[in-house]
């Protein structure tokens, strides 16, 4: 099947992050609205016990929190969580989960599916790394902006781990530095100039 780009009239945004992410992800989705339009995804690390955000975050939101299966639709108004030991990809506007590329050290997860968006979404993109060890994600970030999406870290110190967020801004492809109730303002303010 050949690859096809999808047109999508809607914001993704991926929040990357890792030790210290489930903090940054209450706060971000405590100041989000249910129908602003957008489509988020939390992509975690999380190596060896399963993943439970989608039990954890709908405390925090009035979206509908999902665990991502293969081939499920993106759509907006959403949060979609990675499941653990996968990569994750998007062809013709749905989610694919491949085994893990990197099953040792520090896992890419977060630069796999930033690479996948630029390639295979025609929306506005926006790629949010917060609290984490390593710097997984900082190396899509310039590939982000050149396809003319939106970057954001979260402010190191307001970040329980801020390696992946000073990776993220030694990256130089930073557009934004912001605390968790920051960036959702921000996000906010993508959605609303996205609208027709």
């Amino acid at each position: 099947m050949k690859a096809r780009r999808v047109a999508k009239d809607f914001p993704v945004v991926c929040v990357g992050g890792s030790a210290g992410g489930l903090d940054a992800y209450t706060r971000l989705l405590q100041h989000l609205p249910s129908d602003m339009g957008v489509a988020i995804v939390i992509v975690n690390h999380l190596r060896t016990v399963d993943t439970q955000l989608h039990e954890i975050l709908p405390r925090y939101t009035k979206m509908n929190v999902e665990l991502i299966t293969e081939r499920l639709d993106i759509q907006p108004n959403h949060v979609f969580i990675i499941p653990t030991q996968r990569d994750l990809h998007v062809l013709n506007g749905e989610f694919h989960l491949k085994p893990i590329s990197k099953p040792r050290g520090w896992p890419d997860v977060i630069t796999v599916f930033l690479r996948s968006m630029t390639e295979n979404w025609d929306g506005k993109l926006v790629a949010v790394i917060v609290s984490g060890y390593d710097g997984d994600g900082a190396a899509a970030l310039c590939g982000i902006k050149e396809a003319g999406g939106i970057t954001i870290a979260q402010k190191p110190d307001t970040a329980a781990q801020p390696d992946m967020p000073e990776s993220a801004i030694a990256s130089g492809c930073v557009d934004f530095v912001l605390s968790p109730e920051d960036i959702a303002k921000k996000i906010v303010q993508i959605a609303h100039a996205v609208k027709p």
